[in-house]
């Protein structure tokens, strides 16, 4: 690589390390519309103080672009539970009204306002396709909200992802297990992507300018790294409190060394934690090799998932994932999916029992009841999901599918 090249890229690596300590602006709900604008704040409003305690809890980046304000609220409803943390990204590219729906939907909602757990992130990225923009905004998305009171997983979601079982169901079904585990796919096998995708170098303008454009490529190309081995696997993730630590801190300098090779990776959300976990001695045996995602994808190389319909409903649910995407915007599949798996009414949140009056299965959810604040309702889902997550812990498929 000439000179110039070498300067370049290095420029550009340290302005991707830059952005997960620059300062984030984020929106917090408050009740008069016309004073939201971004505030800078240097803690999170906690859950309603209550004698119960759920057994677990989750922090939700959800990610969205240009055109998904409609799909995103509807995500979030259902995504929904006081006692988790919820993190709304929407990116640079998206337009100004798009930005301020979503910040007054978010401001607007008596329950958010109430619990104080759904945020709006006011100074976004801007996101390129395959570049590592979405991973800076990933790292940086778990940055915040690491500086919560306490949560046990991340999960990234877009919005075109939907929920197949209540988070009462999700938060049950992972009650029980080891709150160290990782549930990264990934792989050590990565045919044509060695050729195509761990040599090339390539350079996001997202990193340095305001203007969306696609990736461009160094002419020269470099060889395999030595000192550390290469993943490949899903940019979907159940990342555990302890290893978001880790990859924020980097005690050991693995999380920055790989972070300043990926930045010029093509997808690196495909490989950088996957790397980063198997080649970690710390963490590489917490790897639980499956993204508890539903997804059918496209024919050969199978780079792009294939919108889900009516005729993947029975698939979807079989499969015991709480998961699955993606779904174009209002699918009539997604009011099977609310009416027969989330309980969810039009417009409400899905069934849990945190807004239950009566217990009744297709009771309203739309308002918090304090009293049954750490009160769960669990259903089938939560069964579904446990005999997967047994299936996926048994000693057998654990040790067998970890880091190789």
């Amino acid at each position: 690589m000439g000179i110039k090249e070498f300067m370049l890229s290095f420029v550009i690596t340290s302005i991707i390390l830059s952005l997960l300590y620059i300062p984030t602006q984020l929106t917090i709900p408050i009740s008069a519309i016309t004073k939201l604008r971004p505030t800078r704040i240097t803690s999170f409003n906690m859950n309603p103080k209550s004698g119960k305690a759920y057994p677990v809890t989750f922090a939700y980046l959800i990610s969205a672009s240009k055109g998904d304000a409609v799909r995103l609220k509807r995500t979030l409803r259902a995504l929904y539970h006081p006692g988790n943390y919820y993190l709304i990204h929407m990116d640079y590219g998206a337009t100004v009204s798009e930005h301020q729906e979503i910040a007054e939907f978010v401001a607007g909602d008596p329950v958010f306002r109430q619990v104080g757990n759904v945020w709006v992130v006011g100074k976004p990225n801007l996101v390129t396709y395959r570049g590592p923009t979405m991973l800076a905004t990933t790292l940086h998305a778990m940055a915040l909200l690491f500086r919560t009171r306490h949560w046990d997983w991340f999960i990234n979601l877009s919005a075109s992802d939907y929920p197949l079982l209540t988070q009462d169901d999700l938060i049950d079904g992972f009650s029980d297990i080891p709150r160290d585990v990782n549930f990264i796919q990934h792989s050590s096998r990565l045919g044509w992507k060695l050729n195509k995708r761990g040599k090339p170098i390539m350079i996001d303008p997202g990193l340095y300018s305001l203007n969306k454009s696609e990736i461009w490529w160094v002419i020269k190309q470099r060889s395999l790294p030595t000192a550390f081995k290469l993943y490949t696997g899903s940019a979907w993730t159940i990342l555990s409190r302890s290893f978001v630590e880790y990859c924020i801190v980097g005690w050991d300098n693995l999380p920055r060394t790989l972070l300043l090779y990926y930045t010029n990776f093509v997808s690196s959300p495909e490989g950088y934690f996957q790397t980063v976990v198997c080649n970690s001695g710390d963490y590489k045996n917490t790897t639980v090799n499956h993204d508890l995602h539903y997804i059918t994808w496209d024919t050969p190389p199978k780079q792009h998932p294939r919108s889900l319909g009516i005729r993947d409903y029975r698939r979807m649910v079989l499969s015991s994932r709480p998961f699955a995407r993606k779904f174009k915007k209002n699918d009539p599949v997604l009011d099977k999916i609310d009416h027969e798996l989330l309980k969810r009414r039009r417009g409400q949140f899905s069934y849990g029992g945190w807004c239950s009056k009566t217990g009744e299965m297709h009771g309203p959810c739309s308002t918090l009841q304090s009293e049954k604040y750490g009160v769960l309702r669990p259903g089938p889902g939560s069964r579904r999901l446990k005999t997967l997550l047994t299936k996926l812990l048994s000693t057998r498929n654990f040790s067998r599918r970890q880091c190789r």
